[in-house]
């Protein structure tokens, strides 16, 4: 799925990792920090913030560092591109 988009519009925020220290994941924190994210982005005057995770669960761990799509989802983030098989363009309109 392609899309229109200007990539100079600076209103448009992106998260681009979400990483979760070991030890400490499957706790929710990289939910919290999605969501963090969102109202940091909102209280900021960003109009969408955009996140871009695997979709995938044939990834090593390192990969996973972009957060999946179940955590933005619960953010209320929802696909709007998927640009290759592994990945998924997510956003919220802020």
């Amino acid at each position: 799925m392609d899309r229109a988009e200007d990539k100079a519009d600076a209103s448009v925020w992106a998260v681009t990792c979400v990483f979760t220290r070991a030890g400490f994941r499957r706790r929710g924190v990289s939910a919290a920090m999605v969501r963090a994210a969102v109202d940091h982005a909102r209280e900021r005057g960003a109009r969408a913030l955009e996140g871009y995770p695997m979709v995938t669960t044939d990834v090593i761990a390192e990969e996973l560092h972009v957060g999946t799509r179940a955590t933005f989802a619960l953010a209320g983030f929802t696909e709007v591109a998927r640009p290759t098989m592994r990945r998924v363009v997510m956003r919220i309109d802020l």
